[in-house]
């Protein structure tokens, strides 16, 4: 169980800013919102228990990072201190820095990226049924990217405002926290190259191929044959010890306060236009992967603009409620989940954690 490291807002608001002097970072909107006060709002304790009742009753470890802007202004954070593994979260900084250099003028919604057989990546939404040489705008994809989770569509956008630039983008907007954000394909590639040199060498129809080998020992079988060896050449005693070796690269990884912080300057219309931040919200709006987390236990009609995350052994959710209030009352939410034997386990989490999220919206509205 992750033990409890909650410091007290005032105590946590002066190391930040010392932190931010050393560092470079800019401040938090809730933050610079909560500076005035010397005591956690009320909501905090009473969510600080259920995030510690949540972690205990589920088998791995549950961190989550709450921002309340508003008469309420203050944060929760039960991120351990250290990096979390996003996944499919990536995407909202993908589309953060597309949406900035369509406000900038330099790409349009309307332009059109070709498709190519090396875009293809496993996972969710339909790109993989589309032939190479298919032309896509870049609305279209920033959509698929986020609405369905679309890797092929999202490394398409990420080979067209630049990997290093993404980057780049992301320490301006959040400092520290962030490790380095690559491709979804790359990620395939570092981590079955861990196993196998041979892997390098595998173009990456080989990779999405490898989706039809159910989860597990098969699917490090199939890899074996890919590459034409027995095995036992892999090094590998299971796909979670693959993967958790992967994790510790720290790539695709951050702190859940600093993701925290890059929603929190969405929210607050600090990154992009306001029509570039209705487009990224309506979109995490209508996300077509999220029914079993949060959400599911949010009361019904809760405004959440959110993005799921799943990986071998990691879950994330992370998201806005109630973004339309923005400065006034918006509510940034954080969550990841790790270490679980099953998803059912990690979802049961989310959901208990979106019961505790709305009890706390209720009773803050109250107050």
């Amino acid at each position: 169980m992750m033990p409890l490291r909650r410091l007290p807002l005032l105590s946590a608001l002066l190391a930040a800013a010392l932190l931010a002097g050393c560092r470079g970072e800019p401040a938090s909107p809730v933050q610079e919102q909560a500076q005035a006060t010397r005591a956690d709002p009320a909501w905090v304790a009473p969510l600080d228990q259920a995030v510690d009742a949540i972690d205990a009753a589920m088998p791995g470890d549950f961190g989550a990072y709450v921002a309340r802007f508003g008469a309420a202004a203050g944060t929760l954070d039960r991120g351990d201190g250290r990096r979390w593994y996003l996944s499919s979260t990536i995407k909202v900084p993908v589309a953060i820095a597309v949406l900035e250099e369509v406000d900038a003028g330099r790409l349009s919604l309307d332009e059109e990226l070709v498709l190519a057989q090396t875009d293809y990546v496993d996972g969710a939404g339909d790109m993989l049924q589309h032939k190479p040489g298919a032309r896509f705008s870049v609305g279209t994809l920033l959509q698929k990217s986020l609405r369905d989770s679309d890797s092929t569509a999202t490394d398409m956008l990420i080979r067209k405002v630049g990997e290093d630039h993404l980057n780049a983008r992301i320490a301006d907007w959040v400092g520290d926290g962030f490790g380095p954000i690559t491709t979804i394909l790359q990620v395939r590639y570092d981590a079955y190259g861990a196993l196998h040199p041979g892997v390098a060498n595998l173009d990456n129809m080989a990779l999405v191929r490898l989706r039809n080998a159910d989860a597990g020992e098969p699917r490090l079988r199939a890899l074996a044959d890919a590459l034409g060896v027995p095995r036992e050449a892999l090094r590998a005693e299971s796909m979670q010890a693959v993967f958790d070796d992967y994790y510790r690269t720290g790539k695709n990884a951050a702190t859940l306060s600093a993701f925290a912080r890059l929603l929190e300057r969405v929210a607050a219309g600090e990154l992009l236009s306001p029509a570039s931040t209705q487009r990224l919200l309506d979109h995490m709006r209508g996300i077509t992967t999220g029914d079993r987390r949060i959400t599911a236990g949010l009361p019904d009609g809760t405004d959440f603009a959110q993005k799921t995350g799943t990986q071998q052994g990691r879950a994330c959710n992370v998201g806005i409620v109630d973004a339309a209030r923005g400065a006034q009352g918006a509510t940034v939410v954080v969550a990841c989940a790790e270490g679980f034997a099953e998803m059912a386990q990690a979802e049961q989490a989310f959901q208990a954690f979106g019961r505790a999220l709305g009890t706390m919206l209720g009773d803050a509205g109250a107050s």
